[in-house]
């Protein structure tokens, strides 16, 4: 075995910016935690994550973590493992018979265990992991096995590319193969008393009780990759660009969503009781905690993000909201932009012209790519002397006038249905002129009102889920309109309280609820019960526009302005946060892909939200020896005089409760450099005063009954 020892890392990281953070995440008492990522990185806490140390562990990339007792092992890149103990202790590298990366590691106690991974590679050891032997008899050499899981010594599962599934009733001896129903990949396994929970790409997520598998509709597409818990009936997941779910109290589609504040991809969660729990992001290094069983999450200490919109496509002569997701490629959009198409393949960040829509107009105002065909694209665009609604059914090439009616100036006249997609309906203005359906992929439209409607500029449409006889109406005058037969007839729900409602938007999860921005006041409402009430729910410090609720998480919602402003919510609207720096011009349309993929079309570009974390970490935690030191000692630190940071060295000849203190002349806490229990070794810690002023320091070390205080110098 090896010795690993760890140096000082920076700890400031965008979301856009790949694998600057963790791949898996562990604790087996709640107080000591680590976290481990690519290039050595291991974040570790002995205080139930009120504090993080950070090491740097040569340059493997470590993929998982798990901890048994006092034992934690660590799965990396290159054929290797490496095992240390729960509270802060040199890594022991072990070398297996392969060179393929092992993707995941499970131990059932302290002698069992298995890790599998890259080309159907599954080890077994039974003495601890001193000894590891080849144990993938049955499981094909063909794709990557991403997760292993045991419920006991006999019975476990394995899961991996393809929809590949393996079980074993014989601790691993032979695998058999199972069709789980899916050709998706698979990310993640727990085998339970109660059964077998499987996530994976695209929404997967799979349970088998006995011999029957379930597939749980979360009505999702981004991945699923993390899971806890202890039953079927008792988990959560994490996945896609941070959203956290659970089962509990009979929600079988994971409709509970635990409000946090993370946005950006979540990869792992564990929760070691029913109150705390942990979750990591491949993108940064901000570990998220929950305390309250998922009620609430909060960033580490100290941490804070910096929010920026980033500029991805200059254009031109935008309105209305003529943003679109691709219907089956969840990294790609459309946009819109005077007649002009443009698509991006990579999550907003690069754009191309597709095509020009040839009608007599100068803008369009709505736009979609039909999901039944992504030939048929249909766009409500301003013309001379009427505006119309025009169709192309060969990708953009060419279009056809479907119906010409005028409509309103700043709005979006047309909707597709989003559960029956070959549903459109258009809003004209004037409320005798008509509310019109088509029910043919736009390829014609009818008029299905009766009588006089309530409305006479409609700004915006919108369809509950689930349910089309349900729609609203956001009109001028800031006036909501709501029918309950699908637009036959109207009711109005919300009176005038400014100029217009130009954006509405709702939620898959939550058909309850809708949201509603006003111009030209800074009011966003709210319903919770169907349209039937509105209330405000923000009174921003702008006049609003645009608006989308996130597609994967419907605490997450943002809302944009008739200018450069935005603000978002992470817990359905009980705060709010502006997020405007970057914005230019005047709003237009919003897209929520995901909680860490928002963009914004303004009138005279297209930008996307940029995320940084900035995580507050002034300590490292270091081995300087791999001898274990028989006496009790703290050392002075070096450099003293020093600036901004010095090292502080201290000996612990056997595992101990820890407290090192930074103190000023005065006796007053500076900083708890560490608090809790360590295993005997010869440490180093680096401490930064970057923050404090030139002066007389103190630090006291204390551990069982001896304590020893030490002075130190800060010249600046």
């Amino acid at each position: 075995m090896k010795l690993l020892f760890t140096v000082l890392f920076i700890l400031s990281f965008s979301i856009n910016s790949f694998s600057q953070g963790f791949n898996s995440i562990s604790t087996s008492d709640g107080i000591n935690v680590i976290a481990v990522g690519d290039n050595g990185l291991v974040f570790r806490t002995s205080n139930g994550g009120n504090s993080w140390s950070q090491n740097i562990y040569g340059s493997e990339s470590f993929k998982s973590v798990t901890t048994i007792n006092d034992n934690v092992w660590i799965s990396g890149t290159n054929g290797k493992l490496f095992k240390t103990f729960k509270t802060n202790s040199p890594l022991n590298e072990v070398q297996l018979t392969t060179t393929k990366t092992l993707k995941s590691v499970h131990f059932v106690n302290d002698q069992l265990g298995f890790t599998c991974g890259e080309d159907g590679q599954l080890f077994r050891t039974t003495n601890g992991g001193s000894f590891w032997a080849a144990f993938n008899s049955g499981i094909s050499l063909t794709n990557d096995l991403n997760s292993v899981h045991f419920k006991d010594e006999n019975n476990g599962v394995a899961v991996g590319e393809a929809g590949s599934v393996y079980i074993t009733t014989n601790s691993g001896v032979t695998w058999t193969s199972l069709n789980a129903g899916t050709t998706r990949n698979l990310l993640k396994v727990l085998y339970l008393n109660d059964g077998i929970v499987i996530s994976g790409e695209w929404g997967t997520l799979l349970t088998r009780v006995g011999v029957n598998w379930n597939s749980i509709p979360v009505r999702n597409i981004t991945d699923i990759r993390g899971i806890t818990g202890t039953s079927l009936n008792n988990l959560r997941i994490c996945g896609g660009g941070g959203f956290i779910r659970n089962n509990l109290n009979g929600s079988n589609n994971f409709f509970n969503f635990e409000k946090n504040p993370m946005l950006a991809n979540l990869v792992d969660i564990v929760y070691y009781n029913d109150n705390i729990g942990f979750a990591v992001s491949s993108l940064n290094k901000a570990i998220i905690r929950t305390t309250d069983g998922g009620q609430s999450w909060a960033l580490p200490s100290g941490t804070t993000m910096s929010f920026n919109w980033q500029l991805k496509l200059a254009a031109s002569n935008g309105i209305g909201n003529n943003l679109c997701p691709h219907p089956t490629n969840r990294d790609a959009a459309f946009v819109v932009y005077g007649l002009n198409v443009y698509r991006s393949w990579n999550r907003g960040d690069n754009w191309t012209q597709i095509a020009t829509i040839s009608a007599t107009g100068t803008r369009a105002h709505s736009f979609y790519v039909s999901p039944v065909d992504t030939n048929i694209w249909l766009a409500a665009v301003a013309g001379a002397p009427t505006d119309a609604v025009v169709r192309s059914t060969n990708y953009g090439q060419t279009w056809t006038t479907v119906i010409a009616r005028n409509f309103s100036s700043y709005g979006q006249p047309l909707e597709m249905d989003q559960n029956n997609p070959s549903t459109f309906y258009f809003a004209p203005d004037g409320n005798t002129t008509g509310f019109f359906k088509s029910t043919d992929n736009g390829a014609t439209f009818n008029n299905i009102s009766m009588g006089t409607n309530p409305f006479t500029s409609p700004c915006d449409i919108i369809v509950e889920w689930d349910n089309s006889n349900i729609m609203f109406i956001g009109d001028d005058g800031a006036d909501i309109h709501k029918t309950t037969n699908g637009g036959v007839t109207w009711v109005t729900v919300k009176p005038g309280s400014s100029s217009e409602v130009p954006s509405m938007c709702n939620s898959v999860f939550n058909t309850d609820i809708c949201y509603a921005t006003t111009w030209a006041s800074p009011q966003v409402f709210k319903t919770v019960n169907k349209g039937d009430n509105w209330n405000l729910t923000n009174t921003a410090a702008f006049s609003g526009w645009g608006s989308d609720l996130c597609r994967e998480d419907p605490d997450f919602v943002i809302t944009g302005s008739y200018g450069p402003n935005a603000t978002y919510t992470t817990n359905s609207g009980t705060t709010w946060n502006q997020i405007s720096t970057g914005l230019s011009g005047s709003g237009a349309g919003m897209l929520v892909i995901d909680r860490g993929l928002s963009l914004n079309m303004q009138t005279g570009g297209l930008y996307k939200l940029n995320v940084t974390y900035s995580v507050l970490t002034n300590i490292s935690e270091n081995f300087y020896s791999s001898t274990i030191p028989t006496d009790f000692s703290l050392q002075q630190n070096f450099p003293n005089p020093f600036n901004p940071s010095t090292k502080i060295r201290f000996d612990l000849p056997f595992s101990s409760e820890v407290s090192l203190t930074v103190y000023d002349y005065l006796g007053r806490e500076v900083k708890q450099l560490i608090n809790g229990i360590k295993q005997a070794g010869a440490y180093e810690i680096e401490f930064d005063a970057s923050n404090l002023a030139s002066g007389i320091y103190f630090y006291t070390l204390k551990t069982g009954s001896n304590i020893t205080t030490k002075k130190m110098t800060l010249i600046k």
